[in-house]
């Protein structure tokens, strides 16, 4: 047992203390008989419990060397409490140890439940909460920018994230090397997501965000019981993959993966269609004949997952959850435009409510996002809704690069952004007291009034 000096104080505090009384009840015992001597142990007894009142308040640095190093060598816990036991790391051999296991997506995993367990048995301050541990990855190029804004537009996007993640307690872990040089630009997130995997086997969930997709609703959670008899989950909708058998069908830039050796598979067979595999070309042919919406007979990441839901449905598309019931990902033109709306319909519902008025503390936002529920029953979700977008997408902008679909202009993605980007910013900063008086305005920001907006 470890025993930190605070508790090393209290426990001699208290022996202290008995000691002091019992000596004292002694002292009175004799005292008819003996008054001088009485008199005489009263002062030692007095003196010597003065002194060990002040030991016990005593700087920690006064302690023995021995009891010090200890506490601080031994410390079972993080100093942030999270419950994890992170100085703790037993010699027991683990897959970590083995030379042939590789990180690269060249090399299958196998065994990796097996594995994983192993691990987490030798690491049990892990297991609690396990089932609903995430950790989102999101990346971009190591090169600048070719965009001139477009660093700046990529530092945005990334807060956005890390805020999402600090009010929800996820680890976040931001990528900006080719992992693998041959799988370049959609497919470069498979490495990714596999080394995250076997880097972090105390969480269950992999989320891959791309770079150019913000967080529009901050007080929304993934609902993981919804996915709980499924291994990945992502955009889209059935019909179009099923009926009208198109590309679009699903969107492959927001995902949900678990961590277990049926989504390594998928992996690698997903990543076979990819550019470092001889089969590439021959993917290119079959994915355009496949999709007739398809206009490029490139591989990409995209339609090598429609592919895998439509014609290997048995074996994998019973453990993909296809969710179109909310904005798991949105597509921002259909999106941006609302915010407006949104913006007064929520503002609406504060003047009416004087627990959403409250101020507190953004460790605790998440009891106030149980009182917003209260209040967008009727709200519904998705298209046509009044209720945030969870998360809205860029698709086709292209803010690193700068090279947009010709469909909108690169100021009509830039508005819309920086729009995205302010109404999300609103909910974080208000917890920090400003917000932004323009969603067009990104460096505007004015104090928020006590019981604002009643």
């Amino acid at each position: 047992m470890v025993v930190t000096p605070q508790l090393h104080q209290t426990s001699y505090t208290s022996m202290a203390k008995q000691n002091c009384r019992s000596k004292i009840s002694s002292v009175f015992s004799d005292g008819f008989l003996f008054v001088g001597g009485s008199i005489v142990a009263l002062i030692v007894v007095w003196a010597l419990w003065s002194f060990m009142s002040a030991s016990s308040t005593a700087d920690p640095s006064f302690l023995p060397t021995s009891a010090t190093q200890k506490s601080a060598l031994e410390t079972p816990r993080d100093p942030v409490d999270t419950g994890f036991n992170l100085r703790f790391d037993p010699p027991d051999p683990t897959y970590y140890d083995d030379p042939d296991m590789s990180y690269t997506m060249e090399k299958p995993m196998k065994n990796w439940d097996e594995k994983r367990k192993q691990w987490l048995k030798l690491h049990p301050s892990f297991i609690p909460g396990i089932e609903n541990r995430i950790l989102m990855i999101s990346g971009s190029q190591s090169t600048p920018c070719k965009n001139p804004i477009g660093d700046h537009l990529l530092l945005r996007f990334f807060k956005n994230k890390v805020d999402y993640c600090r009010i929800h307690g996820y680890d976040i872990f931001y990528n900006n090397v080719l992992l693998q040089p041959k799988m370049w630009s959609f497919w470069a997130k498979m490495p990714a997501v596999k080394a995250a995997m076997l880097a972090h086997p105390e969480t269950e969930w992999i989320w891959w965000v791309d770079s150019d997709a913000a967080f529009t609703d901050m007080d929304f959670k993934l609902p993981l019981d919804r996915y709980k008899n499924h291994n990945f989950v992502l955009h889209g909708w059935e019909k179009l993959i099923y009926e009208e058998q198109s590309w679009t069908s699903i969107n492959a830039g927001v995902f949900l993966i678990r961590n277990c050796q049926w989504s390594m598979d998928l992996m690698e067979t997903w990543s076979k269609m990819g550019p470092q595999s001889p089969e590439y070309d021959k993917w290119g042919e079959i994915l355009h004949k496949t999709f007739k919406d398809k206009i490029f007979k490139e591989s990409d990441d995209q339609s090598g997952l429609a592919y895998l839901l439509l014609k290997e449905k048995d074996k994998w598309g019973d453990k993909m959850y296809v969710e179109g019931e909310y904005y798991f990902e949105g597509y921002w033109v259909e999106i941006v435009g609302t915010l407006d709306n949104i913006t007064d319909k929520y503002l609406g519902v504060e003047k009416g409510e004087e627990r959403l008025r409250r101020r507190h503390a953004e460790r605790v936002s998440e009891s106030y996002a149980k009182v917003w529920d209260e209040h967008l029953k009727d709200a519904g979700y998705g298209r046509y809704s009044w209720r945030r977008p969870f998360i809205t997408h860029f698709t086709g902008c292209q803010p690193c690069s700068g090279d947009h679909n010709q469909m909108y202009s690169g100021e009509t993605c830039f508005d819309a952004m920086q729009k995205a980007l302010n109404f999300a910013d609103n909910q974080v900063l208000r917890k920090y007291g400003y917000m932004h008086k323009d969603l067009l305005d990104s460096s505007d920001v004015f104090p928020v009034p006590f019981n604002f907006p009643a």
